[in-house]
């Protein structure tokens, strides 16, 4: 931390702070100027917050220099974190990218869920995702159907081999979802409930974030912190899209400059979910590709039987013939990417 203080502060108030962080720890050196003094300061901020010094008569300003999500920090781990699945499927570092696929909501039509499973799988995908709980603006819109969702979801998923995603919205369903998914999901609406962060940090199942509506990227980390910091280290960050004044032709604005941002202060794999970020159908496998071009680990994509009639999300949907075209777009161009960055990653070493 830095520590500048107000140009007429005190030698008595300068020494309070000195002593303050020599007591928690801190390694101190003050700099006198002619205008102000600046305390430079080295140490743990859980033993002495910056809000605490900042408190301090005397004090202008703190400015703190190490982010403070520590264990999603790539000074904590330089190296990439890649999250393994028992069927061999390997999410972060230079592993291919993975491609997440299904419903908004899994509905009350079995037989139209293991199309679009069936689809994924013939396309390379390795996850089928889908809505048991839905968080919805309006009450009167539809909510999910709960557990019997999670059945279809379950029996789709060992009926094709795919791992299976969902989102979790209260704690008090983590023991009932443990038994049905391979990963758990915390929607954009979820990121700052910190009870629920906190719950499935202290189970082993890997976890989706998704970034909050107005989550800036310090905020994004520092809610996949309060996860790992109950243990889970398992965590995939998602970018989708944040709230935009302009609305006119996309539902959110998908910030692609985060996915780098990211890769550089974090060592968590990302992941890209064009049809949330845009929500719009003609531009998911242009940002889809974006995604991949600047880093991310995998994509996300909404794809129904019968976008049409779907009870949730049909307009940014694919219909399985337009995900099969689409996909076969993107496998082809993340192969070419994967291969380039295998190349290059081998010239470097």
């Amino acid at each position: 931390m830095i520590i500048i203080m107000e140009r007429n502060a005190t030698k008595v108030q300068i020494q309070r702070v000195i002593d303050l962080l020599k007591d928690n720890g801190f390694e101190v050196r003050c700099n006198v100027g002619n205008i102000h003094t600046v305390i430079d300061a080295i140490g743990d901020k859980t033993t002495v917050t910056p809000g605490r010094i900042a408190a301090l008569d005397g004090v202008k300003e703190v400015k703190v220099i190490r982010e403070p999500f520590r264990l999603a920090s790539r000074d904590r781990k330089p190296e990439d974190t890649v999250i393994e699945f028992p069927n061999g499927v390997k999410i972060g570092g230079n592993n291919k990218p993975v491609a997440m696929v299904g419903p908004c909501s899994v509905e009350n039509d079995y037989a139209g869920l293991l199309r679009v499973a069936v689809a994924a799988k013939e396309m390379g995908c390795e996850f089928l995702r889908g809505g048991a709980f839905k968080p919805r603006t309006s009450p009167y819109d539809f909510q999910g159907y709960g557990e019997k969702a999670l059945r279809y979801l379950k029996r789709a998923g060992e009926e094709t081999g795919l791992l299976t995603v969902s989102e979790i919205m209260d704690a008090s369903d983590l023991p009932m979802m443990l038994d049905y998914v391979d990963v758990l999901q915390i929607g954009a609406r979820n990121v700052q409930n910190f009870k629920l962060l906190q719950a499935v940090g202290r189970c082993s199942k890997p976890v989706i974030l998704k970034r909050g509506l107005a989550s800036t990227i310090r905020e994004f980390l520092l809610a996949a912190e309060h996860i790992m910091y109950q243990g889970n280290s398992k965590v995939i960050l998602c970018e989708r899209g944040i709230r935009s004044f302009d609305s006119a032709f996309t539902r959110n604005v998908m910030d692609i400059a985060s996915i780098p941002v990211i890769k550089k202060y974090s060592h968590l794999p990302i992941i890209v979910d064009p049809s949330h970020g845009t929500g719009q159908r003609y531009l998911i496998e242009p940002m889809a590709k974006a995604g991949l071009v600047v880093g991310a680990d995998g994509v996300m994509i909404e794809v129904h039987h019968d976008p049409e009639n779907a009870l949730s999300d049909g307009k940014q949907s694919l219909s399985i013939p337009m995900f099969k075209d689409i996909m076969a777009r993107i496998n082809t161009f993340n192969n070419r990417l994967h291969y380039e960055k295998t190349c290059l990653s081998a010239n470097v070493k």
